[in-house]
């Protein structure tokens, strides 16, 4: 999976530990993250950042983790790791990125990878120019029952016609907006289903129509989208914050193929006219019942750790979440 970026990539020897250290000892590194990585029998946590003590020590704790900091720019001067994580909010993540761009480390961040497209985009150039790698955890595109039914759809007709990408949620007047306003809505968190809906397209953006409403709060919460791609394919964006709860799904249609599927339940294939071809349930075809595992976090992190390994650009690139970023913009741009 892991594409070419370049001769100037650094490589870790493929035979030994990639030396990590993760900046971020919150509920979301705690939930998929910090177990990924201590799954994996050649990577090392040597390291980990909190500025609430008492986070950090629980984390180094439960995986046996020596390096323990407050400040992320000592960790990282002190342990020169092979990479780092950045688990951060969105609107924290920015300088903490570069710094580590410019140390010459391989960095992975979670989505959204910065709260414009213009950070995004001097996220990759600055990848580009150390000569290392950036990868933002849009872990859709891993679910294992996801690549599962794009594989057998694309393997039977690879001429994608249509795909769709639905995220419902409720949100409730009480939460307010992200981060007391400080990211939208579609680029903060419904960003998953656009970056999905790139992916499993797999051509690049013509035209978009679309309408982003407030549909109940004082901020934008509902958006619809039509996507034209270059490869013949069309997309469909729904999203809303204000419906009767989460639901997030896609279709993917080829000539005489679909699936309809469900990374937290049951995904359906059909094929020539044929009612039920398969019925997968999403954690028999992980082989788990961890969320990590079955949602595509444990597969995200093991893309990226062997892209570091061969020094080679990770699909779901610094440089490929500037188009994400870009559709989102569209989007709002487009609206009527």
């Amino acid at each position: 999976m892991c594409g070419e970026y370049g001769n100037r990539l650094r490589k870790v020897v493929i035979d030994v530990q990639v030396r990590v250290c993760v900046i971020g000892a919150g509920a979301m590194a705690n939930n998929v993250h910090y177990p990924s990585l201590a799954a994996m029998e050649d990577v090392e946590i040597v390291g980990a950042c909190d500025l609430q003590e008492d986070k950090l020590e629980e984390t180094c704790n439960r995986y046996s983790i020596s390096g323990r900091f407050t400040d992320y720019r000592q960790m990282l001067e002190q342990l020169r790791p092979d990479a780092v994580y950045i688990i951060m909010p969105p609107h924290h993540l920015y300088d903490l990125t570069i710094d580590c761009l410019e140390m010459g480390l391989n960095v992975f961040i979670e989505k959204p990878p910065g709260i414009t497209t213009h950070q995004v985009t001097w996220m990759a150039k600055y990848a580009q120019k150390n000569g290392v790698i950036g990868m933002v955890g849009w872990n859709r595109r891993f679910i294992p029952v996801v690549n599962y039914c794009r594989e057998k759809v694309l393997s039977y007709n690879a001429n994608v016609q249509q795909v769709v990408s639905t995220f419902y949620k409720y949100h409730p007047d009480s939460a307010g907006p992200y981060y007391r306003g400080a990211i939208d809505i579609l680029s903060c968190d419904a960003v998953h289903a656009v970056d999905t809906l790139r992916w499993l397209a797999g051509g690049e953006v013509v035209n978009v129509a679309s309408a982003v409403r407030k549909v109940h709060h004082e901020f934008d919460d509902s958006f619809t989208a039509l996507v034209q791609f270059d490869n013949g394919c069309v997309g469909v964006l729904l999203a809303n914050w204000r419906a009767g709860g989460r639901i997030h799904q896609f279709e993917l249609h080829t000539n005489g193929a679909s699936a309809f599927i469900n990374g937290d339940y049951e995904s359906v294939i059909h094929m020539n006219g044929e009612s039920f071809v398969e019925r997968l349930d999403s954690k028999e075809i992980a082989g788990s019942d961890e969320f990590y595992r079955y949602y595509g976090f444990f597969d995200e992190n093991r893309h990226f750790i062997d892209c570091v390994k061969k020094g080679t650009e990770p699909d779901a690139s610094f440089a490929d979440a500037v188009k994400t970023m870009q559709l989102v913009d569209e989007i709002y741009r487009q609206s009527w």
